[in-house]
């Protein structure tokens, strides 16, 4: 058995002595500070790169005033929507090498300045806030010090950054295939009215029925976001039309109850009806039968970007506005026989 000890990890003072500066001057050049001749800066990278020397990040914080620690804020930890946000948003932090906070403010807004106080007292850079819906959220930011992004819901003042998926693209992507595959009188049952959301997708709806010399099949049916009302609404598409072909649903729970009541109806999807839905939420797109062609919004690369336009924010180079981010068609037998 081999003797020998451990080799010890390289120190600022070991870059410093094979690059024959001070410790102060090998700090400096490693932290990118522009006190530092190019010839010197050169010579203090190499010797940490000989001796695989790796900074503290504690002590590269306290140089730079940055903590590496940023928060995320969010409404919606238990939702299908914010967790794929956060999981991206995460996935970011991690390849910067940053640590994250999490808190939860359960859609209470007492509960949200009880957090932003906590964040702030641990010094983080920067903050995402994610909503629980894509309608608009009050401004946070002027009353705070960092850099703040807001993903999923977008923040109501528009020199803020925000993020949110293109719904009224993502609506007339799944209007578009389904001409694309012959359908001419399509329905649309979504959620409720005073929602962002059911009203962008309805718009979609309309812009690429409209842009194809088409019209909707009856008026657009709002409600709620559930199969029971998916199921309701399928006597009211079927008596209103019934030589209607496909129908765009604003959510897989709605066409998941749609397809349910049409089948119970004795209408064969897809041959009789082509069905799309909206979200991905593969508990249902991809177990319901058939399987839906649905729209997935992309949450997780939403989350991913946020973090990203974050890390440029503290490096005081915001990009503010409302980002859309596209949204994907996902293909199934619901529009299509396997």
């Amino acid at each position: 058995m081999s003797s020998e000890r451990p080799r010890r990890p390289a120190t600022i003072s070991d870059v410093a002595a094979l690059a024959g500066v001070s410790i102060a001057t090998a700090s400096k050049a490693l932290n990118g500070r522009d006190q530092v001749r190019q010839e010197t800066r050169n010579r203090v990278l190499q010797a940490a790169k000989d001796l695989s020397f790796q900074p503290n990040a504690l002590a590269k914080g306290l140089l730079s005033g940055q903590t590496r620690t940023v928060g995320l804020l969010t409404s919606d930890s238990v939702g299908r929507f914010g967790i794929p946000v956060l999981l991206g948003a995460e996935d970011a932090f991690g390849a910067g090498e940053m640590a994250v906070l999490l808190c939860d403010a359960r859609g209470d807004a007492i509960r949200e300045q009880h957090h932003l106080r906590t964040l702030l007292s641990r010094r983080v850079d920067g903050l995402i806030v994610v909503g629980q819906s894509t309608d608009p959220r009050p401004s946070i930011s002027r009353d705070l010090p960092i850099p703040v992004v807001y993903a999923y819901a977008p923040s109501e003042d528009p020199q803020d950054v925000s993020f949110v998926p293109d719904d009224v693209e993502g609506a007339r992507t799944a209007v578009q295939h389904l001409i694309t595959l012959g359908r001419r009188r399509v329905a649309h049952i979504t959620g409720p009215a005073d929602y962002q959301a059911a009203r962008d997708r309805a718009a979609g709806v309309r812009s690429a029925l409209e842009e194809a010399g088409l019209g909707l099949s009856g008026e657009v049916l709002y409600g709620s976001w559930s199969q029971r009302w998916g199921r309701q609404a399928t006597d009211i598409v079927l008596r209103t039309d019934p030589e209607v072909d496909a129908v765009v649903c604003g959510s897989d729970q709605i066409a998941a109850g749609f397809v349910e009541a049409a089948r119970e109806r004795g209408r064969r999807v897809p041959d009789d009806l082509a069905v799309v839905g909206y979200d991905n939420w593969e508990v249902l797109s991809a177990e319901s039968r058939p399987p839906l062609t649905t729209i997935d919004m992309n949450l997780e690369v939403l989350g991913r970007t946020a973090a990203q336009h974050l890390f440029a924010a503290i490096d005081g180079r915001a990009t503010p506005g409302v980002h859309r981010m596209p949204c994907r068609l996902v293909i199934r037998e619901s529009t299509l026989p396997s």
